[in-house]
This record gives structure tokens, sequence and C-alpha cells, in this order.
């Protein structure tokens, strides 16, 4: 069952790392519901993304990809919890 999937990817920050990460995304055919980055302690880069009507096997494959990426430290995965 499609859900939204939450990722934080904490990578280096080199001017290439945020269009790498977002490249990723694009070359699957996804847009990213909301996408935040912050540059955290001068050399670390977290980026977070959520993407809608995935499947928990889309958002492994997307994370795994996502893993892959040059200079990626760590990515963060899981489904988004809805407020009862």
């Amino acid at each position: 069952m499609p859900s939204t999937y939450c990722f934080s990817v904490h990578t280096e920050a080199t001017p290439s790392a945020l269009p790498r990460v977002l490249e990723v995304f694009a070359l699957m055919g996804h847009v990213p519901e909301r996408c935040h980055s912050e540059r955290v302690s001068g050399d670390e880069l977290v980026v977070d993304l959520q993407l809608a009507e995935l499947t928990a096997a889309e958002a492994a494959h997307l994370a795994k990809r996502l893993g892959r990426i040059v200079g990626v430290e760590s990515v963060l995965w899981s489904a988004r919890c809805k407020a009862a």
C-alpha cells in the first residue's frame, strides 16, 4: 500500500551534494513533496525529503541508491506516521 516516506540524507557539504541527492529522485520519476537542506557543523549537509505514494519496496530502493552517492555518510528513512 502506498504511503508517504521520509528520507534524511547526511552528506559532505560540497557544491554538488544537493543536486546529486535530488537527481536520484528525478531519475526515478519522482518529485519530493517537501525538501529541506541545512548545513551543520561546517562540513556536513543534511537533506530531509518527503515523498508520497511510495511502496515500502520503492522507498527501500531509493534509500539504497541514495546511499551509493559519493560523499553520502548515511541515509535514514521511514514511513511517515499520521497523527490520530
